[in-house]
Formats: C-alpha cells, sequence, structure tokens
C-alpha cells in the first residue's frame, strides 16, 4: 500500500504485515494474548525475526491456545528449547506458560481484551506522526500497563515492549499520517 512508514523496508513478509496487519485493532482476548507474547518473544530481536517464524511459534505453542499452555511443565519447555523453528530461550519460553496462567485469571475476572482496551477507554488513539523519529520508544500509558501487567504476573512485557504491542494491536495508530494506512486504519475503531 503506502511506504511512508519505514520500518517496513522492501521484505514482502514486512509489507504484507504493515500493509493487513500492523494497527489494525484487535478486540480478541486469545490474538491479544498471542500478540503480547510474540512481542515478548522479540525482545533483544528485530520483529522480522518473529514475523518469519510466527507460524512455526503457533504450531509449537498449541496454536497459542493459553488454556493448554497453562498446563505446559518441564517436558514441554525441553521440547521447546529442541525447536529451532523458534527462538530457543529457557526465560521466554517459561514466561509463556506462566503468562498463560495470568491470561486465564484475567480472562476469568473480566475478558483480557476488556482489562487492557479500558485503558484506552476503548477506542484506539490516533497518533499523527509524520516521522519516524517522532515515535516514541514507550508512553506513560505503556509504563503503567506494563505495571499492571506486571502485577497480573505476566513477565517479557516491560514499557517498550507493551508499547511495540499497543501499535501492533491498533490500541495506537502509529502509522505516519502520510502513510496509504493511516485513514483506513482509523476508520477501524469501534
Amino acid at each position: 500500500m503506502g511506504d511512508s512508514c519505514t520500518w517496513v523496508g522492501n521484505e514482502p513478509i514486512y509489507i504484507s504485515y504493515h500493509d493487513e496487519e500492523w494497527g489494525v485493532p484487535e478486540y480478541g482476548s486469545r490474538a491479544l494474548w498471542e500478540k503480547l507474547i510474540l512481542d515478548g518473544f522479540q525482545a533483544g530481536l528485530s520483529w522480522i525475526t518473529i514475523l518469519k517464524k510466527r507460524d512455526n511459534f503457533r504450531r509449537a505453542f498449541a496454536g497459542f491456545d493459553p488454556d493448554v499452555i497453562a498446563g505446559w511443565g518441564e517436558a514441554e519447555v525441553e521440547r521447546l528449547l529442541g525447536d529451532a523453528g523458534i527462538v530457543r530461550h529457557r526465560g521466554k519460553i517459561e514466561a509463556t506458560i506462566g503468562n498463560a496462567k495470568a491470561w486465564q485469571l484475567i480472562e476469568a475476572r473480566e475478558g483480557f481484551d476488556r482489562f487492557l482496551w479500558n485503558y484506552m477507554g476503548g477506542e484506539p488513539l490516533q497518533n499523527r506522526f509524520e516521522a519516524m523519529d517522532q515515535v516514541p520508544a514507550q508512553t506513560p500509558l505503556s509504563v503503567q500497563i506494563s505495571k499492571d501487567l506486571k502485577k497480573e504476573g505476566f513477565k517479557f512485557c516491560g514499557p517498550t515492549i507493551v508499547y511495540a504491542f499497543m501499535q501492533a494491536v491498533g490500541m495506537v495508530n502509529d502509522h505516519m499520517v502520510g502513510c496509504a494506512c493511516y485513514d483506513r486504519v482509523a476508520k477501524l475503531a469501534r
């Protein structure tokens, strides 16, 4: 579509992700959880590395079904550490199991989707950035959400990871205003 979001580059998988997924508001609890987990795995790596392995992650992590993953133990951790199709990091794998348990508690209490979208009043924030250097790495809101997720038992969800997650799931529209996707994504708000 557009090429105003300069982080995209020219890899087809990245272009497709930018044009079709990034910034589109996501309201499903499980889909939100999957994206938060993938953003946690991305810590210290490039997003395209995770994007290229996403199908492998989905296979290895039972379709990102938190109800399944919450029951996993050391045998599954060892299996995943041997899976070359994913990022093999014990801390991130163990955090995913713990995060599944935390997701279950929030989901049962109020819904993970509602928990997250309540920070936004249910509506995406429509930023109007004209250049990539205007986009923050974190915001006071991502700091607060990160703290609250950690209180709930989540790991690998620091303020920078949370802000990248907020961008990816459309809690904030950080497409550049000159990007062909900006207006299309803005119209998707509830």
